[in-house]
């Protein structure tokens, strides 16, 4: 890396640690520049930005942005992807507003992050007004648009107008009817989840990781073991995809699901994956279902094992204890819990009615309608009971 570079010849080197992905070459770059007082240019601050908001790094990426003097669509729609593809969904779509208050007019890059952002918020309202823009924009048509906006309405549940987005697209790839499939799986459609991968594949599509991922999720949810060992042998038989071990964790949870929890601990013993804690996870989750007392402990021991650096273990080791009744491990974690300081956040429901959202905390009653709230819970309770349903009272 010489430290004679001009312009150009740094542009060139970070666009090559972008296309790698390599961030951390890039903050390298980043570093001799500050070190020989090399002052970049609008175009090499805006590329710089990029790297950092891909990286993660947000607090320099805003720190470049608010220096830069022109900012361009690219350099908002950094920000915008960075904080939303990072979890701050609310200060993504925050910098959406702001680029269209500074009279910029947003791109298919835009709206893919904006979908997402409203996909994960359950803000269906903002997501029609952002739809009704890509029309305005002339680029409804654009697939990467499209697959965001099917997601999208899937996760807000408007089912209906994800159907309707993508019978009227015209150009589909993989990702679109993934986004189909695993809507309609979000919402227990076995039906549907299969009959679309079919057609998907009668089209000309081959599915990838993630449309089988959607596929055994379903087979799991309907209780198809057999067509599910199908799917997953397909994987590499037929398309050369090496299951990963989500794929391996949807596998043992349809086999625990089924009651054939022996036959998922053998499954996980024998796989690649058996050091992968989302593995142990899904064994555990069946156990719990089933209420096996000797495989939940096996299997928690194993979980914890390889979950050392998370504190939510504790939290699902804790449940899954309850659920079979071993009061004394219960205890036991929920000793090691206080004496570590570790809290559990409450859980807590999102809606959003005629532009407003609403937030209902587990136990809080601040909202002015939780009087109502409340008592349609216990009616809709007395219904499910009425029908056969058994609650689940652990604490997550």
């Amino acid at each position: 890396m010489g430290l004679k570079a001009d312009h150009g010849t740094y542009a060139l080197m970070l666009q090559e640690c972008l296309f790698r992905k390599d961030y951390k070459l890039g903050r390298r770059i980043h570093a001799q520049m500050v070190i020989i007082g090399y002052v970049p240019n609008e175009y090499l601050k805006t590329k710089l930005l990029i790297l950092y908001a891909k990286s993660g790094d947000l607090v320099t990426a805003h720190v470049l942005f608010d220096k830069l003097q022109d900012k361009s669509l690219i350099s908002w729609n950094a920000m915008i992807a960075g904080y939303v593809q990072k979890g701050f969904k609310e200060v993504g779509l925050s910098y959406y507003y702001k680029m269209k208050e500074n009279g910029l007019t947003p791109d298919q890059y835009t709206f893919a992050s904006v979908f997402r952002a409203c996909a994960t918020l359950a803000m269906l309202e903002l997501g029609k007004q952002a739809h009704g823009f890509v029309i305005k924009c002339c680029i409804s048509e654009n697939v990467v648009v499209n697959s965001a906006l099917v997601d999208m309405y899937f996760k807000c549940s408007s089912i209906s107008d994800g159907q309707q987005v993508f019978d009227r697209s015209l150009n589909r790839n993989v990702v679109t009817w993934t986004a189909l499939i695993s809507g309609y799986g979000q919402h227990g459609r076995v039906v549907e989840v299969l009959e679309s991968f079919h057609r998907m594949k009668d089209e000309g599509f081959r599915p990838n990781y993630v449309t089988f991922l959607a596929v055994l999720s379903a087979c799991s949810h309907g209780g198809l073991v057999n067509e599910g060992w199908d799917y997953f042998s397909s994987m590499t038989r037929d398309y050369g995809i090496q299951p990963r071990g989500q794929h391996y964790a949807a596998m043992v949870d349809l086999l625990g699901r089924a009651g054939r929890l022996q036959e998922a601990y053998e499954f996980v013993l024998t796989s690649p994956c058996k050091e992968h804690s989302v593995v142990w996870g899904a064994l555990l989750g069946a156990c719990r279902i089933h209420g096996d007392i000797d495989l939940t402990k096996l299997a928690a021991e194993k979980f914890f094992e390889l979950e050392q650096g998370n504190a939510g273990k504790y939290v699902v080791l804790a449940n899954a204890y309850a659920t079979v009744g071993s009061w004394d491990n219960v205890a036991e974690i929920r000793a090691t819990m206080r004496d570590l300081g570790v809290i559990k956040e409450p859980g807590y429901s999102r809606i959003e009615l005629q532009g407003v959202v609403h937030l209902f905390l587990m136990g809080d009653k601040s909202h002015k309608h939780s009087e109502e709230t409340y008592e349609m819970i216990k009616e809709m309770t007395c219904i499910l009971k009425d029908a056969g349903y058994v609650p689940n009272f652990s604490d997550d």
